[in-house]
């Protein structure tokens, strides 16, 4: 079993509720990597730098990478044997330069292939009754669902299996999520 088989992902469309199952998993005691996109989003705002999705999607794009490849390192020095869960992880640069319609570098495909997470990822489904917009998320809910559609095929490309996150309120998520790594372990 190799170290990064304890490193999870949670994927899938803006306003799904990723963050809230995240901020859930941390109050539960477990280790938690923050979303790159809205980290990348606040530091440029701050400084009024270019990698802005707004701006320069191929930037915001390779911030986001650089900052999921950090992460990534990050957790591989934290060792250990208990899980990781990331909000996002490095395919969700390579599926949002497919919703941008922009090329895939190769050095995304290779850190897609090199840097790997558990072989499943918990991905949650476009939900309508929950989504909204905020500063940081400026996506409408057409993107929304496009998202979660284009993270769905992205990962299972990279060769994950991906598990469908129920529809449910956060604690319920929360034992489904713990359920299902101590099924895998």
């Amino acid at each position: 079993m190799s170290a990064t088989d304890r490193f999870f992902v949670l994927t899938g469309g803006p306003g799904s509720g990723k963050t809230t199952l995240l901020d859930a998993l941390a109050a539960a005691g477990h280790r938690t990597v923050p979303e790159a996109g809205r980290a990348v989003i606040r530091d440029m705002s701050r400084i009024d730098g270019p990698a802005l999705p707004w701006r320069d999607r191929a930037l915001f794009a390779e911030a986001m990478l650089l900052h999921d490849l950090a992460a990534w390192r990050g957790a591989c020095e934290m060792g250990g044997e208990a899980p990781v869960f990331f909000d996002r992880g490095l395919a969700d640069c390579a599926g949002y330069l497919t919703l941008c319609g922009l090329p895939l570098p190769p050095h995304v495909e290779r850190a897609i292939q090199e840097l790997r997470y558990a072989p499943r990822v918990f991905v949650a489904p476009f939900w309508p009754e929950i989504f909204g917009q905020d500063a940081e998320r400026r996506q409408d809910a057409v993107e929304a669902e496009r998202t979660f559609e284009t993270m769905m095929a992205t990962y299972r490309r990279a060769g994950y299996e991906t598990v469908l996150l129920p529809r449910t309120d956060v604690g319920s998520r929360v034992r489904f999520v713990e359920g299902e790594i101590a099924r895998a372990a």
